[in-house]
C-alpha cells in the first residue's frame, strides 16, 4: 500500500533519532500492508546491518531484523540441534505464518513480536524458551523484558514512543528443554487460532505457553513437574479469565477456550509419555 505522507526514509538505529510522526521499518511487510495517514518518517533499520543470529555457550540472541527465512536455517547449524532440542520448535512456528515468499523473506522476528497480534508465531516462539527482549529507549539507555510480557493485549505492547526492539535472548536452560508443539486454525491455510507450547527443563519444571487463542501470551509453570489432568486444567482455569480468550474471524472465545484445553492434554499426555514412546 502507498503512503503518501512520507517525507523521508532516514536510515538510522538510535533512538534518539526518533520524534512524533517516525515508525521503526524493518521488513515493512505490516507496515506497508495496512498504510498510515499520519507517518512522516520511516527509520530504516537495514543499514545498521545487525547479525541476524549469534550463538553464545548461554544461548542463542536473535536480532529484532532477523528475517523469517533466516531463522528458518538455525536448527541446520551444525551441532546445535543435538546441544538444543528445543530448536525442533522454530520451523513449526515459522511454518505458522503461512507466509508468501514476500513475507518468508521480509518479514522479521522483531516485526512480528512488536506488531502484537495474538496469533503471532515469533511471541509465541520466543515466550515459549523464556526470550528476554533489550529494547533500546531514547536517550541512550536500554531495558530488558521478557517477551511473554512484552505483549500485553491484542496490538498493544509495552514499548514506549521512541524505543525499539533490538534483539532476543533465547537462554540455554530452555533451548535444552523437551518440547511439544500444538497449533490449530479454522481452516488449512488459515491464521492460528490456538497455539501451545510445552516445555519440560532438564530440572523437570514444566512450563506450557498458550499464544494465539488468548489477547496475550499465558505460561503456567509447574515446578515439581508435570501436573496431572486436572490439576492443569484448574491452572487455566485460574490463569485466563473469560475475557482473556481472543474473538475474531478466525475464532470464537469458547471455541479457542475448549481447544486450549484439549492441546494442553495432548501436550502433557506427550511430554509425559517420554522421547522413546513419542518416536514409536
Amino acid at each position: 500500500m502507498d503512503m503518501n505522507t512520507i517525507e523521508t526514509v532516514l536510515p538510522t538505529a538510535d533512538p534518539e533519532d526518533w520524534q512524533p510522526g517516525d515508525a521503526w521499518l524493518g521488513g515493512g511487510t505490516v507496515l506497508f500492508s495496512y498504510g498510515s495517514t499520519t507517518l512522516r518518517r520511516l527509520l530504516d533499520l537495514g543499514p545498521a546491518r545487525w547479525e541476524p543470529v549469534t550463538v553464545y555457550g548461554d544461548g542463542i540472541e536473535l536480532a529484532a531484523t532477523c528475517t523469517i527465512a533466516t531463522l528458518y536455517q538455525v536448527p541446520e547449524s551444525p551441532g546445535l540441534a543435538a546441544l538444543w532440542p528445543a530448536l525442533d520448535l522454530v520451523r513449526p512456528c515459522c511454518d505458522a505464518f503461512v507466509a508468501s515468499f514476500k513475507i518468508w523473506n521480509m518479514s522479521t522476528v522483531g516485526g512480528n513480536i512488536c506488531t502484537s497480534l495474538p496469533a503471532g508465531p515469533m511471541t509465541s516462539l520466543c515466550a515459549a524458551l523464556d526470550g528476554v527482549a533489550t529494547i533500546l529507549s531514547p536517550g541512550g539507555g536500554s531495558r530488558t523484558l521478557p517477551v511473554a510480557e512484552l505483549v500485553t493485549g491484542d496490538a498493544a505492547n509495552a514499548l514506549v514512543p521512541g524505543e525499539l526492539l533490538r534483539s532476543v535472548h533465547l537462554p540455554a536452560h530452555a533451548l535444552s528443554a523437551r518440547t511439544a508443539f500444538r497449533r490449530l486454525s479454522l481452516s488449512n491455510l488459515g491464521r492460528s487460532g490456538v497455539l501451545l507450547i510445552g516445555r519440560q527443563d532438564r530440572d523437570g519444571v514444566f512450563v506450557l505457553t498458550v499464544t494465539a487463542a488468548t489477547k496475550r501470551p499465558v505460561q503456567l509453570r509447574f515446578a515439581a513437574g508435570l501436573p496431572g489432568p486436572q490439576e492443569l486444567q484448574e491452572a487455566l482455569d485460574a490463569a485466563i479469565a473469560p475475557g482473556l480468550y481472543h474473538d475474531d474471524i478466525h475464532g470464537l472465545p469458547e471455541w479457542r477456550r475448549d481447544m486450549t484445553y484439549r492441546l494442553a492434554e495432548e501436550i502433557r499426555a506427550e511430554l509425559l509419555a517420554g522421547p522413546a514412546e513419542r518416536s514409536a
